[in-house]
């Protein structure tokens, strides 16, 4: 997976890929993915968006709304939060027979319960580190 259109634009331009396999969280959000899902569409290059659970019910939500306004949508990566999250954000998508609504509710149909999210202590996850040939460390 890749994080910005630099990443991609090659891969692109010579359509070495089908699709596009990013997160709206790691891409810059809802305009920067839209953009490069654009401009992947001039090469016939379909989206192909990265849903872990790492990635917030808001974040998800963000590219599933990227996914329904593109028309080189090809295929979203789903897995379900687990319970504490799907209490501290209340979402209105659903998932049934293999297709994702987005849901009623207004802009992304998602809410954060901050008195639900109070009640969990943060515990400290491990993220690894990606590092450029010459040692630095990039965004992964």
């Amino acid at each position: 997976m890749f994080n910005t259109i630099w990443d991609f634009q090659g891969l692109i331009k010579e359509q070495l890929i089908d699709y596009v396999r990013a997160a709206s969280t790691h891409f810059g959000g809802i305009t920067t993915l839209k953009k490069v899902m654009d401009y992947a569409a001039q090469y016939q290059i379909k989206s192909g968006f990265h849903g872990p659970t790492d990635i917030s019910p808001v974040g998800f939500a963000a590219q599933l709304h990227v996914g329904l306004a593109i028309h080189n949508f090809g295929i979203q990566e789903y897995m379900q939060h687990g319970e504490r999250t799907n209490r501290v954000f209340q979402q209105s998508m659903t998932f049934t027979d293999g297709y994702l609504h987005p849901g009623d509710n207004p802009g992304l149909g998602v809410d954060l319960d901050t008195d639900e999210a109070g009640t969990y202590p943060y515990v400290t996850a491990y993220l690894p580190y990606n590092r450029l040939p010459d040692g630095t460390i990039h965004d992964w």
